[in-house]
């Protein structure tokens, strides 16, 4: 887990429902856990803010960095497709999206990635399709200057077989099963009387290998799905011990963020 990354699973997880800030010492504290030196967390700080993720701002406890508008949006449309929070079933249509070909491949490759993240899948050069619209996308259109036809639609033949073409869902089971068994040996390596820190750098690192499924699940309908899909099995897994992990891990980021500067 690099910096930057830790950055914002601590933010999204921890900070975004403590006001969205913290000190620069508090949060070098909090990722000394996951053995990220200070210099680490500064360089990735300072490279976010120039991203727009953080701003700098005052704190009694020294100079500290608050969430963006940008981050918070972020940060919580993951956070409900992290734990699932919103089950709406699915009106059988699919958000399209048609761009203009894109010549730069820096920006085609960034504007794949970011569609990617946002749960779309490329049918053609030009064509992308997600099971929802992202309430992220007209912000990362505005952002990568990209103009794009967006529309629902049932598209035409069998949504099943529409899937199979434009994800690839048994890489996707292989990499599920295969977080199920480190996920277990991570939480299962770690004492009943686990100091604080200690089940708070477990819980981030089972909290941050979940987290990384948005890059590769889109959140698809179940009927959408294989039978006995192992990404709900992996789900139940990760939200009875991100919940049973949860207090101890809390008390050490309230009691760090309470400190002030040494």
């Amino acid at each position: 887990m690099n910096a930057r990354a830790a950055l914002f699973d601590l933010y999204g997880d921890h900070l975004r429902i403590r006001a969205g800030r913290a000190s620069v010492a508090a949060l070098v504290r909090l990722l000394a856990p996951l053995d990220i030196a200070a210099p680490a967390v500064r360089t990735a700080i300072s490279r976010m803010v120039r991203q727009e993720w953080l701003k700098p701002v005052r704190l009694p406890q020294g100079p500290g960095y608050a969430l963006t508008p940008k981050s918070v949006l972020r940060l919580d449309e993951s956070a409900v497709r992290i734990y699932r929070t919103v089950a709406t079933a699915w009106s059988g249509r699919w958000h399209v999206l048609v761009f203009e070909p894109v010549r730069d491949r820096a920006k085609r490759e960034r504007l794949r990635a970011d569609l990617t993240f946002l749960g779309y899948a490329c049918l053609s050069e030009t064509t992308w399709i997600g099971p929802r619209a992202s309430p992220e996308l007209a912000g990362l259109l505005e952002e990568q200057r990209v103009r794009a036809d967006r529309f629902e639609s049932t598209l035409d033949g069998d949504p099943q077989e529409l899937v199979a073409r434009a994800w690839d869902l048994g890489a996707l089971a292989r990499a599920y099963d295969a977080w199920m068994l480190q996920a277990m040996d991570l939480v299962g390596g770690l004492p009943c009387d686990a100091p604080d820190d200690r089940v708070f750098a477990a819980r981030s690192r089972l909290v941050h290998g979940w987290r990384n499924f948005l890059f590769r699940d889109p959140g698809l309908p179940p009927e959408l799905l294989p039978p006995a899909w192992p990404g709900e099995k992996a789900r139940a897994f990760f939200e009875q011990e991100a919940a049973r992990l949860l207090p101890a891990a809390a008390a050490f980021v309230d009691r760090n963020l309470d400190k002030g500067v040494h």
